[in-house]
């Protein structure tokens, strides 16, 4: 494998996707496709042989789905200076378990319909040790999470906007300024750096600032976990 490459591994149990995937990839000069997967237990048997920097996870495949793999393959990396990172592809309408998945330890999430320029500037923006979140998946993910709060009965602040601070709360929440706060919401609605400097009329040295002040502070690994967080916290 070339080592000036960024190496991905695509998991997919349609072989007409993986070929799509890895027609875009191979085009660029600085990616390599070094593998694919048509379940979750060839993903995670492909990164541990080939350390790819990348894998592209679908979540619904058959055998070990990719909850599980992106959950071991991300466990694998736990203390390593340079881990695979999972980007997860998803219909999104379809899987229910995209949480879940970011949870195990993916670096964020990308609708299958996305552009080819998306994909490859998400899988950059990973490789860097940043993550992903398609700005349309974050908010029917929030929707769709409100929504199965409201069919499991919850009425906390969690599902309803009701101004009142949910019942517990990070504590980490209370080492955020508010301005920080302001941040965090906006990154939650999956707004990128530059919309959020443009919504709140600050600069965007200052946005990246405030966002390396609020994962440090909450202790998220990226901005991915930084949703999670505020919509576990009752921001959004």
């Amino acid at each position: 494998m070339s080592e000036n490459r960024i190496h991905v591994v695509i998991a997919d149990d349609q072989e007409l996707v993986r070929a799509g995937f890895a027609m875009v990839i191979g085009s660029q000069p600085d990616m390599q496709v070094v593998g694919q997967a048509s379940d979750g237990a060839q993903a995670v048997s492909l990164a541990e042989s080939l350390h790819p920097d990348v894998v592209l996870m679908d979540v619904r495949m058959p055998g070990m789905d990719g909850i599980e793999a992106t959950r071991r393959i991300s466990a694998s990396g736990d203390g390593s200076a340079n881990p695979t990172r999972v980007i997860i592809l998803t219909t999104f309408d379809l899987d229910e378990y995209v949480m879940a998945a970011i949870n195990a330890g993916a670096s964020g999430f990308l609708l299958k319909d996305t552009e080819p320029e998306t994909l490859l500037s998400s899988i950059r923006t990973v490789f860097n040790g940043n993550a992903i979140i398609a700005p349309s998946a974050t908010k029917r993910l929030i929707e769709k999470m409100m929504q199965d709060g409201y069919a499991n009965g919850e009425t906390s602040a969690h599902t309803v906007d009701t101004g009142v601070r949910p019942a517990y709360t990070d504590p980490e929440l209370d080492l955020l300024t508010d301005r920080e706060r302001e941040v965090l919401v906006e990154i939650a609605h999956g707004l990128s750096n530059q919309e959020i400097a443009d919504k709140l009329f600050i600069s965007l040295p200052t946005v990246k600032t405030h966002v390396a002040h609020i994962l440090a502070k909450i202790n998220a690994r990226d901005r991915v976990q930084a949703v999670v967080f505020a919509y576990d916290n009752g921001l959004v």
